[in-house]
């Protein structure tokens, strides 16, 4: 076997390595194991609440069990076929084999960046939150623009967006903005973005064509599970209701069916604006009780508390990443040092490289922590 085609091969035994750690593949198989002996008990379904956990519990270990034995059953397979070229003299089967591995070992390594999303909540569904800073229209016109790379980058990957709430500018783009995103691991993969994000560019709104700078907060947190329990006290909130803006016209909401809803004790503020006021209620305490959940994540995970306190105000000194389009064109990531020249590629959703950056920095960081602590 030639020697790049060996290192292919470690590194597709590194990332199943690490997949199989992270998920801890011996306690995983047998709590398969006991699942599967629970799914076989006629009285299962008598607690249809418990019922369905347990059977998105075990097809989570399902998939993680699978997942690693595809890898390592493709791996062997191109393995025998190399051997079996070689043994052979058929250089089209080997060049066949040696592609299937250079295949292999990029999936391997997105599996491998995946397994880092096991938080308590990275598998759930998540809100997603824009906020134009300051600057007037530059900034509202940089927030609808994160707004197109962040949909773009969710409907590239399955999600399902759902837009909540919306504020327009006054002359172009977004005041802000609120989308759910729904898939396994979205809060996981997104979680990553809170934070400022800084523009550079000539102004398409100035005269003079000057270079201008605009900021925008992001904030990222995950939809409550069903099975968590969040307490919100009718005295601890005030809702109210006003009217949708909009684009005016025949079509303009004329009835009071927006809704916010104000929770004194944190300063927590929510707002839902589709057309049904009795959606838009539901929809707002869920994003409430959403709040408040991160806010627990929050004290009982130092890393996240320290991502969401560096976020601070939108403006200088405080940005996650840059996005330079003049006088050269560059984004990069100020926490991880992860860039890339394809300015147009990240803002039509091209993220992944970033998020997996701050992923692999986050697991590392609370590697040496466990290190330290142990020490």
């Amino acid at each position: 076997m030639r020697t790049e085609t060996q290192n292919t091969v470690d590194a597709i035994r590194t990332s199943i390595d690490l997949v199989s750690r992270r998920m801890d593949r011996e306690t995983a198989t047998h709590r398969l194991e006991e699942f599967n002996a629970r799914v076989e008990d006629p009285t299962l379904w008598n607690d249809p609440e418990a019922a369905q956990k347990l059977m998105r519990e075990r097809q989570v270990l399902v998939d993680k069990i699978g997942t690693v034995d595809a890898l390592e059953r493709e791996l062997n397979d191109n393995i025998e076929l190399i051997e079996m070229g070689e043994a052979e003299g058929d250089e089209e089967i080997v060049a066949e084999a040696e592609a299937a591995l250079r295949a292999l070992r990029d999936r391997a390594a997105a599996k491998e960046i995946e397994a880092l999303l096991d938080g308590e909540a990275d598998a759930n569904d998540t809100f997603l939150e824009i906020n134009a800073g300051a600057g007037g229209t530059e900034s509202c016109d940089w927030a609808s623009m994160l707004a197109r790379m962040y949909v773009r980058w969710a409907e590239q990957h399955g999600y399902k967006v759902e837009l909540q709430a919306e504020t327009p500018g006054e002359e172009a783009g977004i005041r802000s903005a609120t989308y759910k995103i729904m898939g396994h691991n979205a809060y996981g993969w997104l979680k990553s973005e809170s934070g400022v994000h800084r523009l550079v560019r000539i102004s398409p709104y100035d005269s003079a064509a000057r270079r201008h700078t605009s900021f925008c907060a992001v904030w990222v947190y995950p939809v409550v599970d069903d099975n968590i329990e969040i307490e919100v006290q009718d005295k601890d909130i005030r809702i109210d209701t006003y009217r949708s803006s909009g684009a005016g016209g025949q079509h303009v909401n004329k009835t009071d069916s927006a809704v916010r809803i104000t929770h004194f004790p944190t300063g927590i503020v929510v707002t839902s604006s589709l057309k049904s006021q009795h959606q838009n209620r539901d929809i707002a305490m869920q994003a409430l009780k959403s709040r408040l959940y991160q806010q627990e994540l929050e004290k009982r995970n130092a890393a996240i508390n320290a991502a969401h306190e560096a976020k601070g105000d939108a403006g200088w000194g405080n940005q996650i990443r840059s996005y330079v389009l003049q006088p050269y064109q560059m984004v990069k990531d100020l926490r991880t040092g992860f860039e890339t020249s394809d300015t147009q590629g990240v803002l039509d959703g091209d993220l992944d490289g970033f998020m997996a950056a701050t992923l692999a920095q986050d697991v590392a960081g609370k590697s040496r922590a466990e290190a330290l602590a142990e020490d």
